[in-house]
């Protein structure tokens, strides 16, 4: 007995002759009515009497009909669950966001996922990128947007590519838009943690070229670096999305660093065991739609990746 020949065991006794089953089905008569002498011969009794009239169901096709309607209507059950999981997930997805980051897709991404996918509840926990980058490796998030050397991407998804500038209060030096990477020693400057990706990415180039920077404060907090240096209080290096805000309104500026440009990648990891989940996976394909959008609409001052 396959699932094959119940359908069409049904469809003869509803269509009340294997002539209308096989017009309904579409299926050719001598296949009906072998798959019904298949199945008489399985369960070793008549199921159904042929007369001129059309056919009369016996009382082991009677059990057989009931039986096969209720195994019937579970798949097309199981069909339509599974089916719907795919094509409307629902559930609940935690993604982990760095503050820079955040400032500029947080907004957006929270409303396009209310657009696009409904029945998802997006959980996000905003944080500065050494505590993100603990909480993803220890498992507390599906998803979480990372910074990376461009080198070390691995198989993370990269979303867009972003060079470091020197934040600067508005009215001090320097005026020109471009500092060099060897000047950078004049400025103090206050600057994340040290497990900070970003305060890693650039102290490794700085380190590279033989130089050293005036760390004057260290802040766990990009809200309070910003307010540093609005207040003149000191500098920053970080990425235009952290700033954009203020800069536009002529609270900081940015002066590019060259000699060499700094540049990091912004990457979407996944959670290994999440991989599978359907709410999880329509997440991570809309991030790079939203991301792209916001690039090339100029709202997020970055490179996006080139088109695969």
């Amino acid at each position: 007995m396959d699932i094959r020949q119940l359908k069409y065991f049904v469809g003869v006794v509803e269509a009340g002759s294997f002539t209308k089953a096989a017009s309904l089905l579409h299926v050719a008569q001598s296949a009906l009515s072998l798959h019904v002498r298949q199945l008489e011969e399985g369960f070793g009794t008549q199921l159904l009497v042929r007369d001129r009239t059309g056919i009369s169901v016996t009382a082991s096709g009677n059990k057989l009909l009931e039986r096969a309607r209720t195994i019937l209507k579970e798949i097309r059950l199981t069909e339509m669950e599974l089916t719907n999981t795919v094509a409307s997930p629902s559930g609940e997805v935690t993604i982990g966001i760095p503050s820079g980051a955040a400032r500029v897709l947080s907004g957006p991404l929270l409303e396009s996922a209310r657009d696009e996918l409904p029945r998802i509840s997006l959980k996000m926990i905003e944080g500065m990128t050494g505590p993100l980058e603990e909480w993803m490796a220890a498992g507390r998030f599906n998803l979480a947007i990372l910074y990376r050397t461009a080198e070390s991407t691995g198989r993370m998804t990269v979303l867009a590519r972003e060079e470091f500038y020197l934040v600067v209060p508005p009215g001090e030096p320097p005026f020109e838009d471009e500092v060099p990477l060897a000047d950078l020693h004049s400025f103090p400057l206050a600057v994340p943690m040290r497990n900070n990706n970003a305060r890693r990415s650039v102290a490794d180039v700085v380190a590279q070229h033989g130089r050293v920077l005036d760390v004057r404060f260290e802040v766990d907090s990009l809200s309070t670096i910003i307010d540093m240096v609005m207040e003149g209080k000191a500098y920053s290096i970080l990425a235009p999305s952290a700033i954009q805000r203020e800069a536009s309104q002529g609270r900081v500026r940015t002066v590019k660093i060259i000699d060499p440009v700094i540049t990091r990648s912004v990457v979407l990891a996944v959670n290994p065991k999440d991989e599978q989940s359907p709410a999880v996976s329509a997440v991570r394909k809309l991030i790079p739609n939203v991301t792209r959008t916001l690039i090339e609409s100029g709202q997020w001052p970055a490179t996006a990746p080139e088109r695969a």
